[in-house]
Order: C-alpha cells, then structure tokens, then sequence
C-alpha cells in the first residue's frame, strides 16, 4: 500500500449528501456510518497504517458472503413487477437459490437511487412472508413528483438495483400479546402484512389479529387477494376504512359488513376495539399525519403509550 497522501486522499470517506437520507431513523444511518469510517481512516492515517487498505478489502469480502448489509449497498436483480394499483406496484427481487435476506418481522431496507446525477435514499418494507427463500417483494407507490418514484418508474425487469439494511422492526414473539390492533394507512399495511402471515404460518401462535387498512377506495386497497386469504383464518379479522368511497352497495358483498365509509374516527376505532377478543396491543403504519390522530384517537380511548408501536 502506498503512503502518499494521493492515496490516503483516495481512501478518504465521502460525507453523504442530505438526500441521502431516507428520513426513517434507521440505525446506523448513512451519517453514521460515514462518521464511523471517517474516525477509523483518520486513525488509520495518523498511524500510517499499512494494513489498512487490507483491511477495508477484507470487510468487503466479507459483505460479499452475506446478502443485505446495513453499511453497504448491495445489487439485486429485479425479477418481476406487478400492477396493484394504478400507482403502486409489487416489485419482486431474486434471491439465490435456498437463501432468504433473513428480516425479522417489520424491519425495513434502504433503496438507493440516482435521478438527476443526485444520490437518493429511500425506505421500503419487504411485504413476503420473513421466511422466503429465492426473493423478496416491496410494495412501492409512485408519486407525480417524487424524486424517487421517477427513479422507480424507469425499472425494467432484469436490471439490478442496490439496497442495504436491515433496520428497525417490531420484536415480535408468537404469544406474546394476546391481540394485535393494527392500524395502517396505504403503503403502510407493508410492515402489517409479515406478521399476519408470521402468525398464521406458526400452528402453535394462538395470538388474534386485527388489521385496519386505510384506503381512498376500494380500488385502491392494496394486495387484496393476501388480505381475503389471512381474513379466512379463525384468528384474523380486517376491516377497511375507504375515504372516498361512496356507498357500500359498490363493494363486494364480502366487503360490505368490514367497511367503515370514510376516514376512521374515534367511533369507528371503539367500534373496532370492543370487537377485539382481549386487549389489544396496537401497531401503527402511514403517514406522519396518519401517525399522530391515530395515537390521539387512541389516548381519548385510554390506550396506554407502552401498548402501542409506531413504525
């Protein structure tokens, strides 16, 4: 390794622009990280240490032998889209052959993507079930003017595009609760949809769920054929509240009975409570906005802080 300050220069870490973050606190961030690699090139240097261009090939290496990394972006080839809606797809990534990413239930990977020359970074939850061998699915929903969704719309099938993580989740343990409430608007039924499927896979998980997907119709109700199979199981109900729907004599009729015409309220959340088996432990998915009335509505129901999680 050579000792001039061209190639120590060339080692040096590149501080992330702010686009690079994907604002949902992950742990480490890309500014952690850059702080970590920047003290230790900084150590390195004052020490004019030879072994550490060595070093930072051997980690390298060894990212290699892992699929997801939650310091460095690795590529996955894109091996299938399929419209949900008339914005949002199912985007399936390959997998080697008897390998799974290995998430726990909940926990989220960090797209990155260039649009405009600028690096930008984005939050995603894989919707598969946790234990998924040779993919994973994300869900994501293009937007007008979204950097990332510009980037998202040019995908085509077989190009490869990079990830890292994993980070964040719900500490999930089969029994635990009793009763899942789980509250989620749009997108946000992705971190939902693992767990369900966690504790229907699992004979021996007697705990009730009880999902409410926030959506503007029905048309817009995300992985409608996942939710009717789930909502078969003796310990899984699902309600729906639509927002802009209009009359429920438009919906199926085995949507009609588990629909609440416009945006859940107060009422419509004790309503869905007093249907619950046991006392519920609450999950919560969607927007800032959505995020904060629910935690309101459910204050004013007597919830307690310590029985609710906020992805």
């Amino acid at each position: 390794m050579c000792e001039c300050d061209d190639d120590w220069l060339s080692l040096k870490p590149v501080q992330p622009l702010s686009s690079q973050c994907c604002g949902s606190g992950c742990i480490p961030c890309v500014f952690d990280v850059y702080q970590n690699e920047l003290a230790r090139w900084e150590e390195a240097k004052a020490r004019n240490d030879k072994d550490f261009l060595c070093k930072k090939q051997d980690k390298i290496k060894d990212c290699n032998t892992t699929l997801i990394d939650s310091e460095t972006f690795n590529p996955f080839k894109l091996c299938h889209i399929e419209r949900v809606t008339d914005d949002t797809c199912l985007y399936r990534f390959d997998l080697p052959r008897g390998r799974s990413l290995g998430l726990t239930v909940g926990q989220h990977i960090v797209l990155r993507g260039i649009v405009n020359d600028m690096e930008i970074h984005r939050a995603y939850t894989p919707v598969n079930p946790v234990n998924a061998e040779e993919y994973f699915e994300v869900l994501i929903k293009c937007y007008t003017d979204g950097l990332m969704s510009k980037y998202v719309k040019s995908w085509k099938v077989s190009d490869t595009f990079f990830w890292r993580g994993p980070f964040g989740g719900f500490p999930y343990e089969p029994n635990k609760y009793g009763q899942l409430l789980m509250l989620a608007a749009g997108t946000g039924i992705a971190p939902m949809l693992p767990i369900v499927q966690h504790i229907t896979d699992n004979e021996d998980d007697e705990t009730f769920v009880t999902l409410v997907g926030c959506f503007r119709n029905f048309t817009s109700i995300y992985m409608k054929p996942l939710l009717q199979d789930q909502s078969l199981f003796w310990n899984v109900t699902i309600f729906y509240a639509l927002s802009k729907e209009e009359s429920l004599d438009d919906l199926p009729w085995s949507y009609r009975e588990r629909t609440h015409l416009g945006r859940i309220n107060c009422g419509f959340l004790r309503h869905v409570m007093d249907s619950c088996r046991r006392k519920p432990f609450v999950l919560i998915c969607g927007s800032l906005t959505f995020n904060k009335d629910m935690a309101d509505c459910l204050k004013s129901l007597a919830v307690q802080n310590e029985s609710c999680f906020i992805f």
